[in-house]
């Protein structure tokens, strides 16, 4: 996700104070409308429940995983006006011990589950209780995953024509000229005026604070006394709201890639560390392909790497890739592989083919996606900038996202301009800001809650976990060294996943602050191996 934070000395340099933007301040707070709001509907949601039957067919979900929906407020002051319908799955709890013992497993609630974005659907959750890495914490949890207000099918927002979204070819010029500069400029402002057009004044309602009350209202519609809940990425800003809003309705709470909750990170200056922390990381990928060089002959250094990627980018601005895959589609698919160490070998080939006379894979990875693709992308998209655009200020002056991001871009620029172009319309947003919430716990205020991080992600830079460690008393920080995947629970790691499992299934953690040897990295693939599925990120940003 973009929203994430890299404290550096240099990065500091660029931190420029916001112009000033309307906000509508932070409602929320005991004996507030919007308390007052939560409370009946949470009350309301408590005495319907939800009705799990068949999953939309959209969603191809298995016919084990059960859906329902979960009514919530568009306004929580105003709980009796218009509503919102939540789509939310769930596989109950297997019961089984995965160990074959035979003894029946006791089960422990819901285990709610938020993968970022913002934008991003958690309705697919509930199927990685069929993978092994899961298998006990499925035994005792029901595994329930919800699309969040705006996410298909939970009254989709939309921003633009999804035919539009996707505009292949594009160069994507780490230096770009003043001509580029208005053009993309000129996109945002009508882009953040398509958000307004087509949402009208429920658009406003759509951001992160809302998104913790809808937490909260699902949590009372599943009959959970206390909440079990894991959010990745924006998933752990969702959390962290939702624990200084409700922190008596806490059980156990999993933070897995944190974004920076300090609400002068929120959103811009978040981007901005981001977009220096993809750097590093698209440093580690070129090392590791340079370590590879037999393999994939783009370069046994970095620089020679580097050199291959910029000879693939001006072929591309030439000629696309099969019509669509210019500069900037490379770019994107390059950017993933900055998330998830699995795409390395797949990035990897497909440029060596490229540059080999082979387009074919580099089509397949980074060419135009399906309708249906493009439907769901412009979807999370539109979501991703409403709650975003209306989370806090931004400034309103394309001369400050300017001038800061020409100085950082010439210490980071695989990233920085992309990262500009993705969040710009929040400079030209029309509905009021929030202002973020101070996200601050005392001693006892909540149970003890787990984090988790890599030492080296570029989506959550790792800034964001020790933030949130100081931030939320009585939090145990797991760190996994040396690595970069983003999201580490329930993955590679075997020692990262004993910590979540022991907290998860007996609420015990780490006497102090512990770490994790990192993963292995992922072995070369050859043209001649089958390409095994890699994860997608969520949402633009995450």
């Amino acid at each position: 996700m973009r929203a994430a934070v890299l404290h550096s000395a240099a990065g500091s340099l660029l931190l420029t104070t916001l112009a000033a933007v309307p906000a509508h301040g932070t409602p929320g707070g005991p004996g507030s409308a919007e308390a007052r709001g939560t409370a009946v509907a949470a009350e309301r949601a408590a005495a319907a429940g939800v009705d799990f039957g068949a999953c939309p067919k959209a969603e191809g979900l298995p016919a084990r995983v059960r859906c329902g929906t979960v009514t919530v407020p568009l306004d929580y002051a105003h709980p009796d006006g218009e509503s919102l319908r939540l789509t939310v799955s769930r596989l109950p709890a297997t019961r089984e011990d995965p160990g074959g013992g035979g003894r029946e497993v006791p089960r422990q609630g819901a285990l709610l589950y938020n993968p970022g974005g913002p934008g991003g659907s958690g309705l697919y959750f509930p199927l990685v209780g069929m993978v092994p890495e899961w298998k006990r914490i499925a035994a005792a949890y029901d595994l329930v995953g919800y699309a969040p207000r705006g996410v298909a099918p939970s009254a989709p927002l939309s921003c633009q024509d999804p035919g539009d979204f996707f505009k292949g070819p594009r160069p994507a010029p780490t230096r770009p000229s003043e001509a580029y500069k208005k053009e993309r400029a000129a996109e945002a402002e009508a882009y953040a005026r398509g958000c307004a057009e087509r949402a009208g004044d429920a658009l406003r309602h759509y951001h992160s604070l809302n998104n913790a009350r809808d937490l909260e209202v699902v949590r009372a519609a599943l009959g959970e006394r206390r909440l079990t809940f894991m959010g990745a990425s924006y998933g752990t800003y969702l959390g962290a709201l939702y624990a200084e809003l409700f922190p008596a309705r806490v059980r156990r709470m999993v933070f897995d890639s944190v974004v920076n909750p300090d609400p002068g990170q929120v959103w811009y200056r978040n981007n901005l560390d981001q977009s220096e922390a993809f750097e590093d990381r698209w440093d580690d990928f070129k090392e590791w392909i340079a370590e590879h060089d037999a393999v994939y002959g783009l370069g046994d250094t970095p620089r020679e790497v580097q050199n291959s990627y910029e000879e693939a980018s001006a072929r591309l601005a030439v000629e696309p890739a099969g019509g669509t895959v210019g500069p900037a589609q490379l770019q994107g698919a390059f950017l993933k592989a900055g998330y998830y160490d699995d795409y390395w070998p797949h990035r990897a080939q497909a440029l060596s083919a490229y540059l080999n006379g082979d387009p074919q894979p580099l089509i397949d990875q980074a060419g135009t996606r399906t309708e249906e693709g493009a439907a769901g992308a412009e979807n999370a998209n539109a979501v991703y900038t409403a709650v975003e655009c209306n989370d806090a200020p931004w400034p309103t002056d394309f001369a400050v996202w300017d001038r800061d991001n020409t100085r950082l871009a010439r210490r980071a620029p695989f990233e920085t301009w992309d990262n500009v172009w993705t969040n710009l319309p929040c400079a030209y947003w029309r509905a009021p800001r929030q202002t973020p919430l101070d996200v601050r716990t005392a001693p006892g205020e909540l149970p003890p809650t787990l984090i988790l991080a890599a030492e080296r992600d570029a989506a959550t830079p790792y800034e964001g976990a020790l933030e949130l460690r100081r931030r939320v008393a009585g939090s145990v920080l797991v760190t996994e060294r040396d690595a970069g995947s983003h999201g580490v629970g329930g993955g590679a790691n075997a020692c990262v996943n004993g910590h979540l499992e022991a907290y998860l299934l007996e609420g015990r953690l780490p006497a102090r602050d512990a770490s994790c040897a990192p993963r292995p990295e992922p072995e070369p693939r050859t043209p001649a191996e089958p390409e095994a599925a890699a994860p997608e990120a969520a949402a633009p940003a995450a």
